[in-house]
């Protein structure tokens, strides 16, 4: 199986970024490499799980994102990609302490002079996006059935699934501003994505073949 997706990534980062080839070998690697990925129960698992598959589609080939991109030599494709999710999942977790530790749940959230922005998040996503994020972010805007729309927070037309899953694509706003900006806590932001939007995001992603 390793020697097949070794062949897989050289086989995709031979053609061009955003050919067809390309798309189709990726998308087999992901088939494959799925089965393969650590797996847990827990309420940020499945956006953790997102943000890894989009540091796979801009690192694979190229380092969009990462210093490097992927090295075969240095291990299969689900071993690098394992240790980014559960980095991913970290972060959740720590995010979460940080948040009880800094307000009560129900607390409305705001941004806190003292602790200025990180720059690191403004830092602009690169100019072309791989192929299956361009695919993502154009059935999103589309929302052809007006279903992602429909589906908001209740009494909060505006925070509904078309609004966060563009905000939490690259360069992803983080939980603490988008809670700033609806004046909503992260905890509501949080669930809302985890239960209503990442099942739509992922019925896509396995009707166009990408899970």
């Amino acid at each position: 199986m390793d020697e097949s997706l070794r062949q897989l990534v050289a086989e995709a980062c031979s053609h061009s970024p955003g050919s067809v080839r390309r798309q189709r070998a990726l998308t087999r690697i992901i088939r494959l490499t799925s089965k393969k990925l650590w797996r847990e129960s827990t309420p940020h698992y499945e956006d953790a799980l997102q943000q890894t598959w989009v540091y796979f589609c801009q690192n694979i080939c190229e380092a969009n994102t990462a210093d490097h991109p992927y090295d075969p030599s240095r291990g299969a494709v689900s071993t690098w990609l394992n240790a980014y999710l559960k980095r991913r999942l970290q972060d959740g977790y720590i995010r979460d302490q940080e948040t009880r530790h800094r307000t009560a749940p129900a607390k409305t959230f705001s941004s806190d002079p003292d602790h200025p922005k990180n720059p690191v998040e403004d830092v602009a996503a690169p100019p072309d996006l791989p192929p299956i994020l361009e695919t993502v972010q154009q059935w999103v805007e589309r929302d052809a059935s007006g279903d992602l729309c429909a589906t908001h927070i209740e009494g909060h037309p505006q925070v509904n699934c078309q609004t966060l899953i563009l905000r939490r694509m690259p360069p992803e706003q983080s939980w603490k501003d988008l809670s700033a900006e609806f004046g909503l806590p992260i905890s509501t932001l949080s669930s809302f994505y985890q239960r209503q939007c990442l099942p739509r995001l992922r019925k896509f992603g396995e009707s166009e073949g990408y899970l």
